[in-house]
Formats: structure tokens, sequence, C-alpha cells
């Protein structure tokens, strides 16, 4: 009895909150992804392969890759959204960490402030930026160019996405950089290492966990993104976001769409486990 009422208080409402809100509702969402659309939108049998079949391109016409290619499109999206957080974001994780404590606090509130605005006032705000009467294209025509057609279009969600998951990957980074040992760079450099070899051998080890992190944290909620493709690309280009909430909307087809985001979960727990193996490997310890 002790050991359950430790359980209870410690663990317990943990467990409880992971059960409810995380274990079960992925089991209704694999349940439904066997399961037949009936004529009138429901979910209902015959259990069935079938949704997972038309995803990977077999269908009763005939082999069609489409949303293999969605798929591959929403990973190449992710990627690159991920490359240009990371080269954007790691050296302004450098800068703020480095920055006298009052300087500091205010550039950390700057990175978490768009955190109080909805998401979605976020993202048309870029539209008032990006549009053809928008501020970029009035600053240009004030020095004689433009206009350009910089909405709707892919750039401008490479600028929304990227906007949108800068401080998921700046917060983590920073992070691992308020706890860098400077005195090993010092060290590295008093042995006569430049610059840059005492940055890549005594600081950037260091900082590698946070790096990790914030790419997860970036990579993975971009792969799944909808919202910022729909407004900034004018929907021209469909994501496997967009395919899963079509699929609980407009289509109805429950059991597609809970196919769909099976097959995006298992993508990315996928990446994870590959990730995971690397690092058990290498031993992230001994990265760090």
């Amino acid at each position: 009895m002790k050991a359950v009422r430790r359980f209870s208080a410690t663990l317990g409402p943990g467990f409880v909150w992971l059960a409810l809100f995380v274990v079960l509702p992925t089991l209704i969402i694999f349940g439904y992804s066997f399961l037949t659309r009936t004529d009138i939108g429901g979910v209902g049998l015959p259990v069935t392969l079938e949704n997972y079949a038309r995803f990977l391109g077999f269908d009763v016409l005939g082999f069609d890759p489409l949303y293999l290619q969605i798929l591959w499109r929403s990973v190449v999206l992710a990627f690159f959204t991920t490359l240009l957080c990371v080269l954007i974001g790691y050296p302004l994780a450098f800068y703020v960490a480095t920055q006298a404590p009052r300087r500091k606090n205010i550039l950390l509130l700057l990175l978490i402030i768009p955190f109080w605005t909805n998401f979605l006032i976020r993202t048309y705000a870029w539209i008032v930026i990006l549009g053809r009467e928008g501020v970029v294209n009035a600053l240009a025509a004030h020095v004689g160019l433009g206009p350009f057609e910089l909405y709707p279009s892919l750039f401008a969600v490479y600028i929304g996405m990227v906007y949108g998951f800068l401080p998921f990957f700046v917060l983590p980074v920073y992070a691992s950089v308020e706890r860098v040992d400077w005195t090993l760079a010092e060290a590295a450099a008093d042995l006569g290492a430049s610059p840059a070899r005492a940055f890549w051998h005594a600081v950037f080890p260091q900082t590698v966990p946070g790096l990790v992190a914030g790419i997860l944290l970036t990579f993975i909620p971009a792969l799944g993104t909808f919202v910022t493709p729909d407004i900034l690309g004018g929907a021209e280009t469909a994501l496997i976001g967009n395919v899963v909430q079509q699929q609980f909307s407009q289509s109805r087809d429950w059991p597609f769409g809970s196919a769909v985001g099976i097959i995006l979960m298992a993508f990315v727990l996928l990446g994870l486990y590959v990730y995971a193996r690397a690092a058990g490997q290498k031993g992230l310890e001994n990265l760090a």
C-alpha cells in the first residue's frame, strides 16, 4: 500500500495525464485507421488495410504515388525550414547567451513575446507585410524597385515557418550555450588553436544536446504543419498536414485520415529511433 500511495503521489498524475491525453487518443486513431468510411461519412466495418494501401499508392485504378509525393514534399519543406532555423538560430543563441544580464533578459523576452499572440494572427500578419500592397513592396517602391510577387508563394511559406518555429530551436540551444565551459576554449587557445579550431573542438561539442533538441523540436512540428502553407502559400501546394486536416473535415474520411496520421507518426518515431541509436553508439555524454 505504501508503494501504491508513493506512486499515486509522484508518478500517478503524470501517468493518468499521459494515458488519457496521449495513449488513449492514439489507440483510437490507430483503431479507426483499420475501419471503413460509411456512405454518410461515419466509421464502420469491415476491418481493412485499404487505407494504408491507398496511401502507398495501390488504388482500385492502379498505382498512384500521389500521397507518397506529398509526404516527400512535406519532408523537404520541413528539412529546409529546420536548416534555415539552424543557420539563423545557432549564432542567435550564442549572441543572446553572451550578452549582459539585463540585455539578455530583454532579448529572451523578445523571443518569447510572439507566443503571447495567436499563431493564426501572426501568420496573417505576414500577408500584410509580404502582400502586393504590403510593407516590403512599399519600401521597395520607395527606392524605385518592385513590386515583387512575394505572396502567395513558397518564399512566403518559408518565411512564415521559420518565423513560427525559430524560437523552438533557439531556446534549447540557448540553454546549452549557457552551460558551456569557456575555460576549455581558453585552454585550446593557450595551446595554439585558432579561434575556429578552438570553437569546433571545445565549444561546439558542448552545444550538441541543445542543437539536436532544437532540430527535433523544429523538424517534427514543421513536418505536420498545414496552417502556414495554407495561408501564405495560397493553398496551392498540399502537404501531409493538409491531407490529414482535409480527411477529417471536408472529406469526412476519418479512417483514411487516421491512417495518414499513424503513418506520419510512425515516420517521426522512426527518425527518433534512428537518432537514439546513433546517439547511443557514439555516446551522447561524450559528445557533450
